[in-house]
């Protein structure tokens, strides 16, 4: 395609893919896409083991790597020791959690503790410590794009972007957030609407789009991916003719047959509507759009406690939906109903599962096809 971003990245076709699987990653960038591997939950040995695998298999296509190194979260200015961070969760939000999964035949107990202090390694990769660590493993891999999920990317990936040849990206939810990262220098806007799963904004694609669109052309007219809800290539196309330079999706990719997504929880997205996602800060902290369930139900109810700052949060719902998720698969009735995960809106469009090469086959089929409809709408 004559595209900036293709350009930019040396790809054939400006459909990005954000996942956390190393599969999909590969699939996408072997069908003219571009792959992004998820790494927020990883450790550095993790994600270098990742990238190893991805080098050995992707056939030197390009990738990139995300990241989640948020503006705001407890322990950012000074990270607290791991009796500290368990000593600042309330045992009112524990006993909340632990009478959901109660009622719904769930044991809990004294190894939930455990999980929790299993679980801080993800408040260790928020710090700019683990930052440097994950970015020290990503820099040392052919990686073309670094992206930073929440927040202004940090001056050391600004830099170390530059000098090792990688773009930088920023996903935004606001045009305000979207000026403010042109101002530091990002490479790439991931402009995401409220339809996104995971960590998204209130303002739709359709209108979010278009006003970033027009707000940056003024400083400096920065390439924008599309976000939220983008599950076909007629989407896309809708997206580009607003101003956007191609499409980030992220839930597509979760039904496909390389996905890592719990069985249960595919059948789940497989069977659902555009309107059974809830957007919530129930699971980290801050608002996530995931598939709904008695679990998500529960934490909308009235009498739920106030939800904690990121990452207390996660160590209040990790520990119980990762005993779901494994009760689930073993046909737990109570777990099953409980079972949920991150996913837009787009959900609704997500019929059957697919191998991943054939999405991307799918989306540009697609894609042209939009393209003909508006070429004959005005004579062309």
């Amino acid at each position: 395609m004559d595209s900036r971003i293709c350009d930019m990245l040396d790809i054939e076709f400006p459909l990005f893919a954000f996942t956390h699987c190393r599969d999909v990653v590969v699939e996408v960038g072997k069908a003219g896409g571009f792959g992004v591997l998820g790494a927020s939950t990883m450790t550095p040995e993790q994600l270098e083991v990742e990238l190893c695998w991805i080098d050995e298999h992707i056939d030197g296509k390009p990738y990139g790597v995300d990241l989640l190194i948020p503006n705001k979260f407890i322990g950012k200015d000074k990270r607290p020791s791991a009796d500290e961070y368990l000593a600042m969760v309330p045992e009112a939000h524990k006993k909340f959690a632990d009478d959901v999964l109660a009622a719904h035949g769930v044991e809990t107990g004294e190894a939930d503790e455990a999980m929790r202090l299993d679980g801080l390694g993800f408040a260790d990769n928020l710090s700019m410590e683990g930052a440097m660590a994950h970015m020290d493993v990503a820099f040392s891999h052919p990686i073309k794009l670094i992206a930073n999920a929440l927040g202004v990317p940090p001056k050391e990936m600004l830099d170390r972007g530059r000098q090792h040849g990688a773009a930088v990206a920023a996903l935004v939810g606001t045009k305000a957030h979207a000026i403010a990262q042109v101002q530091a220098g990002v490479d790439i806007l991931v402009v995401a609407g409220g339809e996104a799963g995971g960590h998204c904004g209130a303002v739709s694609t359709m209108v979010l789009v278009p006003e970033v669109y027009e707000a940056v052309q003024e400083h400096g007219d920065t390439p924008i991916l599309a976000a939220g809800g983008i599950v076909t290539g007629r989407q896309m196309a809708a997206c580009m003719a607003m101003g956007a330079d191609g499409a980030w999706t992220g839930s597509v990719w979760l039904t496909t047959a390389e996905a890592e997504t719990a069985p249960v929880v595919k059948e789940k997205m497989l069977a659902a509507s555009s309107s059974d996602t809830v957007r919530s800060r129930s699971r980290t902290g801050k608002h996530s759009r995931q598939l709904r369930s008695t679990w998500t139900d529960a934490w909308e109810q009235p009498d739920a406690p106030e939800p904690l700052a990121m990452p207390l949060q996660s160590m209040v719902s990790e520990p119980a939906l990762a005993k779901v998720e494994k009760l689930s698969e073993g046909g737990h009735a109570g777990a099953r109903d409980l079972a949920t995960y991150w996913v837009g809106q787009g959900v609704g469009l997500m019929n059957a599962s697919q191998s991943v090469r054939n999405v991307v086959y799918d989306f540009k089929e697609d894609f042209l096809n939009a393209h003909e409809r508006l070429t004959k709408a005005v004579g062309g």
